[in-house]
């Protein structure tokens, strides 16, 4: 026994983890947060203030490639961030990036939908974008109330795309979101019992 008092040193062969580093307080820590939350907002306003209706039947190609475009990038974006989580980079905040990408998906889900409902037999019950935003979140949640139904065969392959795209990819993020807060939880006790 040394009789020595205080926090034992740290172990340099230890390496020091994401966790050990100093918090931001104050301001430094809200601001992240505050930008986030007016990304998110600015893609729901952006969802309702977009010219969608000049989409759809009007330009079926326009329509297309630009639901393909954005779904890909969000699915890319997504699976580099599941790359962040599984390589335990530190530099990356996952929670956040990975929300914010869910919003937009679900947003561009939604575009889709509303775009497909103004071609005549696609969809039952459609009417407005808050009836698309309504519906892709019933089908991503799987409740389906039968109150809006896809009739069309494009409306269709688009509800069965994002089914499965719900499964590969927000799985996926959510199942790499879980592995990251549990290893921040794990390493929280220990960074304690270092000290």
């Amino acid at each position: 026994m040394t009789g020595r008092t205080g926090p034992t040193p740290p172990d340099p062969a230890d390496p020091p983890h994401d966790s050990e580093a100093p918090r931001p307080t104050g301001w430094a820590a809200v601001r992240p947060w505050l930008v986030r939350t007016g990304i998110a907002a600015a893609v729901v306003v952006a969802y309702f203030l977009l010219p969608l209706d000049q989409l759809g039947p009007q330009r079926p190609v326009l329509s297309w490639a630009l639901f393909a475009v954005l779904l890909t990038a969000v699915a890319v974006a997504l699976l580099r961030q599941i790359r962040h989580v599984l390589l335990n980079r530190p530099d990356t905040r996952p929670g956040v990036v990975i929300s914010l990408l869910i919003v937009l998906s679900v947003h561009v889900f939604s575009a889709g939908y509303y775009a497909l409902a103004k071609q005549p037999g696609e969809f039952n019950g459609l009417h407005t974008k808050i009836d698309a935003l309504y519906f892709t979140v019933v089908t991503l949640a799987t409740v389906g109330y039968g109150d809006i139904t896809p009739q069309g065969q494009a409306a269709r392959v688009v509800a069965v795309l994002q089914i499965t795209y719900s499964f590969v990819f927000l799985t996926a993020a959510a199942t790499a979101l879980t592995t990251r807060m549990r290893d921040m939880v794990v390493r929280r006790p220990e960074r304690g019992r270092s000290r």
